[in-house]
């Protein structure tokens, strides 16, 4: 009879959680707050992933495209066009209008008798709108 005196209180201590979870249940809604336009930085910032974008990719030709409103950012290899758009808006709080994607293939390289690969990358071109400007030195 011990057996089903054990399988008595466990369906009444049962019983008694949901009794005190039935006192939590009328919780208070909180109301979203409604976000002004100058919150717009913070909206973009929901989503993103600092983890896609390795960093700016500085080279001269990087240099002259900064002037025509083109960026270049080393990513990781799994990115996507879509992920690199919203992480380049949500870090730098710009409007991307385009992406394009460049793989850079391993290139082989020697030293002396020792032979060996310079690691490969992918490079992102970033096209911001006019008037806009990210600051990368």
């Amino acid at each position: 009879m011990a057996l089903l005196d054990f399988l008595k209180n466990k369906k009444e201590k049962e019983k008694a959680k949901e009794k005190k979870a039935e006192k939590f249940l009328p919780v208070k809604k909180v109301e979203k707050k409604e976000t002004s336009p100058t919150d717009k930085n913070l909206l973009r910032s929901e989503g993103f992933s600092y983890e896609i974008v390795k960093g700016p990719h500085i080279s001269e030709k990087g240099n002259i495209l900064g002037e025509k409103n083109k960026y270049a950012f080393k990513v990781y290899d799994r990115s996507n066009k879509l992920e690199i758009k919203k992480s380049i808006e949500g870090i730098y709080g710009v409007d991307v209008l385009a992406v394009n994607i460049i793989t850079i293939p391993a290139k082989k390289r020697r030293l002396g008798k020792t032979e060996g690969f310079k690691k490969g990358y992918k490079k992102a071109l970033v096209t911001i709108k006019e008037g806009q400007k990210i600051e990368v030195f």
